[in-house]
């Protein structure tokens, strides 16, 4: 994910409005009361309510249900209108006194765990809310503009129902793109607004998407071919249904979209680039960092350690570029500039590529591994009419039933000036032992509530796929010195991110400031600085998690490999790190804490 992780959630993660860590008062008698009931009786009320939470969530957001394999909610989508945020606000509110009414002294660890989580998610999406940050709906990467017409290649198209929940939902949106334009009126009111120059990108991108007509059109792919199981009549009357929904409601509905984005919303954004220029900006930026990360690490102390791994990798780099004859770094990167060999010829070849390095890397996984995904993965295109301000390569995971496989996106665009360099390391990342592989593990634990299941934490999900990245090199990959070359500048662009989001928010630097330091401290080829420094400007911390998430997996591999001496192994460490499904870093510390406790406790008991 260029190297951004796009889960199947992302359209939620990007609508959802995640905030105030409410302290709820308890009476001496209320305590007293919920530790006098039986630990059985406990247990169940804590799961009961983990189950109407998220029934809640299910219905509340139909694409989510939908997503993973729950079709009862097929021909809705999630309600955006002001009012609506407020219930759902007060609704996060009523969860929370309930979940932390129940004591759970005596409970399992990863039931204790349950509690917490879900606590610490309510008052995460309540502070999101009260900061307002639902008012900034549209940018140019993950607008809802941009998510609704990629969420057609998610949906189930197996059955005449399936075909026409998914048209009631085409003559929805003109309704959703309304709720989202009050949104974005709110938020102009507030001065709570983008920068000016990507939300004119916003307007181009719903111009390109309501330009094609009938079944060239992206809303109308499902369209395109028809399983056998549909007869001729359905499938002549559901196409046409389809392209008429498309053509008479859709596409208007965009335009109208784009010229209030043009017109009466652009023309107001903010011209500064970073957080600090919005009323509250500082307090903005501390929640991403806090929520993204799960750290309460400054953003002085981000920048540090940002410039401190950027130096050390480029060390590393060093001696790969003198081994290959180049007198400095420097002088390396300039040749790669012109050197045919590290360039795509074709698309096809990038996605070749991709597809042989998660092929080579499946059948050593059980080297790394005990646990190991049930699901495929297949390796595919971006969708061209997001391919322009597309990340290189993004990961979309497929459904717990293993019906649809996780996808890996690939940006093939413009392919004459995108680098081979990098493939190897970015196919780990999103592919295997990196995303696919940690996501589907997750959905398909057993023991989790589902909640947990897709849990999304950013700096673990990003954390562990940059760490998987390494993992290719433990195993004998990167045999090619350009190759290992590559890994590296993979990395060392997760280093410069920490530079650079904490720069543009915090430390008020330009876009041009960061596009000079892009192209002084990496490897990137120039679409990629383009779009991955307007990414970092529309998504606040978010890039943060990435080094920060793998370097807590490193320490946490060399505190086990210390304690544990003889007693290590591999393949248990990577499997402690994958069967709690994802978790916020400091939670993740603890458990690793008691994993090695109980490693040695074993170890002393079977000594004696």
């Amino acid at each position: 994910m260029n190297r951004r992780h796009f889960r199947a959630a992302t359209f939620l993660a990007a609508l959802s409005f995640p905030l105030i860590a409410l302290t709820l008062p308890m009476d001496a008698n209320a305590a007293d009361a919920k530790t006098a009931q039986p630990l059985e009786a406990r247990r169940d009320a804590l799961n009961k309510l983990l189950n109407e939470q998220w029934q809640y969530t299910l219905k509340d957001s139909p694409e989510q249900a939908t997503i993973i394999g729950d079709y009862r909610y097929n021909d809705r989508w999630s309600e955006f209108s002001l009012r609506h945020i407020m219930q759902q606000k007060k609704d996060a509110q009523d969860f929370l006194v309930r979940f932390a009414a129940i004591d759970t002294a005596g409970f399992p660890e990863q039931e204790r765990l349950n509690k917490e989580l879900m606590i610490r998610n309510l008052k995460d999406n309540i502070e999101g809310t009260d900061l307002k940050l639902y008012e900034m709906p549209l940018d140019q990467q993950n607008g809802i503009h941009l998510l609704l017409p990629q969420f057609a290649s998610l949906v189930p198209l197996d059955s005449v129902k399936h075909y026409e929940d998914y048209i009631v939902r085409l003559h929805k949106i003109p309704q959703l793109l309304d709720e989202t334009t009050e949104i974005a009126r709110q938020g102009k009111q507030d001065k709570l607004m983008p920068p000016k120059f990507l939300l004119e990108k916003v307007a181009t991108q719903c111009d390109s998407i309501a330009g094609p007509a009938g079944l060239e059109n992206p809303f109308a792919q499902p369209a395109a071919h028809f399983p056998d199981s549909i007869s001729a009549a359905d499938q002549k009357r559901l196409r046409d249904e389809i392209v008429a929904a498309v053509d008479n409601e859709v596409r208007p509905a965009y335009r109208k979209l784009s010229a209030f984005v043009s017109k009466d919303y652009a023309p107001y954004g903010r011209t500064e680039m970073g957080l600090w220029s919005l009323p509250n900006g500082n307090a903005l930026y501390r929640y991403f960092i806090r929520t993204q990360t799960t750290t309460d690490m400054s953003p002085d102390a981000i920048h540090q350690l940002g410039l401190s791994e950027v130096a050390r990798i480029e060390g590393e780099q060093t001696v790969i570029a003198q081994k290959l004859g180049a007198k400095d770094l420097k002088s390396f990167r300039e040749s790669l500039k012109t050197d045919p060999k590290v360039f795509a010829t074709s698309r096809e070849e990038i996605l070749d590529l991709y597809r042989k390095y998660i092929a080579q890397m499946n059948p050593e996984l059980p080297k790394l591994f005990g646990l190991l995904p049930k699901a495929p993965v297949e390796v595919v295109q971006v969708e061209s009419f997001r391919e322009k301000e597309a990340p290189a390569a993004e990961y979309n995971v497929g459904t717990p039933d293993g019906k649809r496989p996780g996808k890996v996106y690939i940006n093939t665009s413009d392919f004459s000036h995108r680098t081979l360099l990098t493939i190897e390391s970015t196919a780990y990342h999103e592919g295997v032992p990196g995303h696919h592989m940690q996501l589907s593990i997750a959905q398909e634990l057993p023991s989790l509530p589902p909640f947990r299941q897709h849990a999304g934490y950013t700096a673990y999900v990003e954390g562990w796929a940059l760490y998987s990245e390494r993992l290719g090199k433990e195993v004998g990959f990167y045999r090619e010195p350009y190759s290992d070359f590559g890994r590296l500048n993979d990395e060392l662009l997760r280093a410069c991110r920490l530079v650079l989001d904490t720069g543009v928010h915090s430390k008020h630097w330009t876009r041009e400031q960061m596009v000079a330091y892009f192209r002084e401290h990496s490897g990137e080829d120039e679409p990629d600085i383009q779009s991955e420094t307007d990414r970092y400007i529309v998504n606040p911390g978010q890039a943060l998690a990435y080094k920060l998430g793998q370097l807590k997996f490193l320490e946490l591999r060399k505190r086990a490999q210390d304690q544990l001496g003889a007693k290590y192994d591999i393949r248990n460490f990577h499997d402690e790190m994958l069967n709690g499904g994802a978790l916020p870093l400091d939670v993740l510390d603890a458990r690793t804490n008691g994993w090695i406790a109980s490693v040695k406790g074993a170890s002393a008991v079977a000594a004696k």
